[in-house]
């Protein structure tokens, strides 16, 4: 371990904040930015942005159906407590995403709502217009490293509870706010229940799996669940995240350097298993999205697996193409967070996953490293059409929405 140099160590000035914050003010310059732009002509879908769902523990825990388990989540009333990761991150309570209180949206602060409205729906109906977005798709937060609960029922409960709570408080409110519901995939049983309740429900536009998690994709005792969601034409997503305990990363002591990798790794790990075992042979109908990961790493996984497959194919006898041909027609990423350091690199990444066709914009709001829609428009080397169907076509006809566009700026 290093030791500390106090000689290195300075002092950084700390600008006290208000008790309030108004993301409207955060994001001036956004919508200034975007009504330059003329994105009040576009269909703008973010298909990746966050709510800390934990801030109403209070309301959720009240739709776990457990009379037991809904008691003792009550008891774990504390938001404060809530909005560490249900305790499976390891991060011993350090703020890592606000970047040390230094970005005060992510800090917790609170923001004052309007009254008789879900603060949920406020802060987003704020978001999605400074923005210009015309449909914004939720995920949880906390929620995300779920799957890695020693006790699956726990999944189950609070998986569930969320997909009520969400569906009844925020998307019955605003039928722009959509969401992939949450599916325990620890246990395949609840998955497919999940499946059989919540499709159809209203703002659910398909099912995520969160990726911090150790069961494999491939397993038998999920095939039921992709037929499930190839019949009902619902898409299902693997949203990355990270987990400081995993072994593979633990030695990793820069949360830098784990938000670099940690929300690589899990989905790449998760996607070579899901490619080399068929699963878009097996589902031909079924779409995948992968979230939240980037896209840098996609053009090494698609040139070591098609090295591999080449010299190995026995391995893979599921496969009738090569994996690189399943990754770029079979599945969809989001953009954020996009590498830019390197535009050339950049360029060819899009055309390597046939960008125009199967990449969905992303701005992981309010995270520290969230993009805004200019990311896609201003890339000089894209087309016009390729820029409206990145930020909002492909998504308008993966989860078949009204590609009208519905914003006012």
């Amino acid at each position: 371990m290093d030791v500390l140099n106090k000689d290195r160590v300075h002092e950084l000035p700390v600008q006290e904040i208000d008790v309030f914050t108004d993301t409207r003010d955060i994001l001036a310059h956004a919508e200034k930015a975007a009504k330059r732009r003329g994105f009040q002509d576009w269909l703008i879908c973010d298909v990746d942005a966050h709510h800390t769902e934990t801030i109403s523990w209070h309301e959720l825990v009240q739709y776990i159906e457990d009379p037991v388990i809904r008691h003792q989540a009550m008891l774990f009333h504390d938001e404060k407590m809530g909005t560490a990761s249900y305790g499976l991150n390891g991060d011993m309570g350090l703020k890592y995403q606000d970047v040390g209180g230094r970005i005060p949206h992510q800090a917790g602060i609170r923001e004052k709502v309007d009254d008789g409205i879900h603060r949920d729906v406020t802060l987003t109906r704020r978001a999605m217009s400074a923005l210009g977005v015309d449909y914004m798709v939720l995920f949880p937060t906390p929620m995300l490293t779920l799957g890695l609960h020693p006790q699956p029922e726990m999944e189950v409960y609070l998986g569930r509870a969320y997909n009520r709570w969400l569906i009844d408080k925020v998307l019955t409110k605003d039928d722009r706010i959509k969401t992939l519901a949450y599916l325990p995939f620890n246990v395949p049983k609840e998955a497919e229940r999940t499946i059989e309740e919540f499709s159809g429900q209203p703002g659910v536009i398909g099912f995520c799996v969160p990726s911090t998690r150790h069961k494999p994709v491939h397993h038998n005792d999920y095939m039921r669940v992709y037929s499930m969601l190839q019949e009902r034409d619902l898409p299902i997503a693997f949203h990355a995240a990270y987990h400081w305990q995993d072994q593979s990363l633990s030695t990793i002591n820069r949360f830098l350097g784990m938000h670099a990798l940690g929300f690589v790794w899990c989905n790449m790990v998760h996607l070579t298993n899901w490619i080399l075992n068929g699963i878009p042979e097996r589902f031909p109908k079924l779409k995948s999205i992968w979230v939240e990961s980037g896209l840098a790493w996609v053009p090494f996984l698609m040139q070591r697996l098609d090295d591999q497959y080449l010299m190995r194919p026995s391995e893979a006898p599921q496969l009738k193409k090569l994996p690189s041909e399943y990754m770029r027609e079979s599945c969809w990423y989001t953009t954020q967070p996009m590498e830019t350091t390197n535009m050339k690199a950049l360029e060819l990444t899009l055309d390597m996953i046939n960008a125009e066709t199967q990449l969905l914009f992303a701005s992981d709001w309010p995270h520290f490293d969230f993009d805004l829609p200019q990311e896609i428009y201003d890339l000089p080397f894209l087309s016009e059409q390729a820029k409206r169907n990145i930020l909002g076509l492909n998504a308008a006809r993966l989860f078949n929405l009204d590609p009208t566009p519905r914003k006012t700026l």
